[in-house]
């Protein structure tokens, strides 16, 4: 069987070298599709949310699976004794700056995702990391007295639920207005699932970042 599995590489690796691919079709811009399509100048956005929008769905689906394993591999474990945080003053105080700049990137690249660089994964990156870092300079009973008072576990849930239903209705072809190319209301549904994506990145971050801080003493 080895001998079968290096015969078939080397026909692989002989077959791209010797039989050329065939010439692209240059008289049609592939970018410039995609954004006459989607109404967005994000090509990258208007592939993720419309042209491959089943791939995106279940990495929204894969995410959220898991943090409910990350929930359920240490729900049976000790909570840490010692948590290791910044104490020194300077340490907290750029920290604590690096959210704020961190978490308004984040929103930026979720509003203005469809229009320049960026989109909702990126901002839900962002506001994960303004969560550490406020985490790793604030009480983790202060931390779950948020996340629970504002349920930003019910959020993040309902964020996915919206999200599940617009793609579907989406993909059955009914699509919103695009409205006028590189305007903040535009490209129909994709901000609307940029947005979504950004809140359910960024609060399963801070659910992470919560049990890691429980069970691990650190983040």
């Amino acid at each position: 069987m080895k001998w079968l599995y290096i015969i078939a590489g080397i026909a692989l690796f002989v077959k791209m070298l010797v039989i050329p691919n065939p010439a692209p079709d240059l008289s049609i811009s592939i970018v410039e599709s995609i954004v006459q399509d989607s109404g967005v100048p994000n090509a990258v956005s208007g592939i993720i949310f419309r042209n491959r929008l089943y791939d995106t769905i279940y990495e929204v689906v894969v995410f959220t699976i898991a943090i409910l394993g990350a929930n359920f591999l240490l729900a049976n474990e000790r909570p840490s004794c010692t948590i290791y945080q910044f104490t020194d003053q300077p340490s907290i105080v750029l920290a604590r700056l690096g959210a704020t700049i961190a978490a308004l990137v984040g929103i930026e690249l979720a509003i203005r995702g469809h229009l320049s660089p960026g989109g909702g994964f990126a901002a839900g990156v962002a506001g994960g990391t303004a969560i550490g870092l406020v985490a790793i300079t604030s009480s983790s009973e202060w931390m779950q007295a948020i996340y629970k008072r504002w349920h930003a576990a019910t959020w993040e849930k309902v964020s996915v639920l919206i999200f599940i239903i617009l793609a579907a209705i989406t993909l059955a072809g009914v699509e919103l207005p695009h409205g006028e190319l590189g305007a903040l209301v535009s490209g129909g549904v994709v901000p609307l699932l940029n947005i979504l994506v950004a809140i359910k990145v960024a609060l399963g971050s801070w659910a992470v970042i919560l049990v890691f801080i429980r069970y691990r003493g650190l983040l």
